[in-house]
């Protein structure tokens, strides 16, 4: 099996939410939805709202960012440094920090005078974006003889985009989307969750009738084991949503075999040195020591940790 990562963290503000940010942007401009002086306004856990903080800081547009306490501490930091305000919401509304949020959001579309919400989770232009970049580089690069596409699901923004192009261009590749164990994606059913940027808590308008290939769900656990053993072994920092994703693939590996695969790995584990990196948080959060989870995290390599892994920005 050949494994071929997609870095999406060489994109200018770390991670693949920069290609939406900058399409829904772009789009609204030119219908004239948004001009000099509005307001954008979103709900993010960090990666998109750093995106979309970048596009307004270009456009000299007022930003305004909606977090919870699930948000790396890094991402708001790094918002603040380009420019964008955050406000937060700290009680659940049906339980769901993200209806929290939304509720948020629609608040201050109400009290702010020109102010638009790009909707990450409804806006056609999401996928769209991918449709136009993130698919179509693999694609360029490997064309028919890709087998299998992992990609992480939350929005399905990204899974949705490359699977439409892939279809339209009668690939044989198999989309599997990675989702979350207490994500209502694709009829899940709810739990607490910590990781971020995998996974809802409330289906978006994007995921509604989506299908793929394939489902397959990762816990917490999975995604901090993944992150971990591709720092050990690759001697690469991937973030959480990447790490599961590289659990699903070593899952799957027996199936693989032969078969060429690109794994999108959405951002960097730089954002999360205080979370997933973090022995202390780890221990805190999972209720489990860190010496529990050695066995997995520096498991003997197998087929896949042998081939090696080429790496693609």
């Amino acid at each position: 099996m050949q494994l071929v990562a997609k870095l999406e963290a060489a994109n200018p503000g770390g991670s693949a939410k920069d290609r939406p940010a900058r399409q829904m942007i772009d789009f609204a401009r030119q219908q004239g939805l948004i001009g000099d002086g509005s307001t954008i306004v979103e709900s993010s856990s960090g990666n998109m709202g750093i995106g979309l903080a970048q596009v307004c800081g270009y456009y000299v547009l007022r930003f305004i960012c909606v977090a919870d306490c699930f948000a790396q501490p890094t991402n708001l930091a790094i918002m603040r440094a380009l420019g964008a305000e955050i406000q937060f919401v700290t009680e659940p509304i049906d339980g769901s920090l993200l209806a929290a949020r939304i509720a948020r959001v629609r608040e201050v579309l109400d009290t702010t005078l020109d102010c638009y919400w790009p909707n990450q989770y409804a806006n056609l232009q999401n996928p769209l974006a991918h449709h136009r970049g993130t698919i179509k580089e693999i694609d360029d690069l490997y064309g028919p003889q890709l087998d299998y596409l992992y990609v992480a699901a939350s929005s399905t923004g990204t899974a949705r985009g490359c699977r439409d192009y892939l279809h339209e261009r009668g690939r044989r590749t198999q989309v599997i989307a990675v989702d979350a164990w207490g994500s209502v994606l694709f009829g899940g059913q709810p739990a607490p969750r910590v990781i971020p940027g995998l996974g809802a808590a409330r289906e978006p308008a994007l995921a509604r009738g989506q299908t793929f290939d394939r489902v397959e769900r990762v816990t917490d656990e999975d995604c901090i084991v993944g992150c971990r053993r591709a720092a050990n072994r690759e001697a690469l920092l991937v973030g959480g949503s990447a790490g599961g994703v590289l659990e699903v693939i070593r899952r799957d590996q027996r199936y693989l075999a032969g078969k060429l695969c690109v794994a999108i790995l959405h951002d960097s584990g730089t954002r999360y040195l205080d979370t997933i990196f973090d022995d202390r948080w780890v221990e805190s959060t999972l209720g489990r020591s860190v010496a529990s989870l050695s066995d997995r995290i520096e498991d003997q390599p197998t087929e896949i940790d042998a081939a090696g892994v080429v790496t693609h920005s």
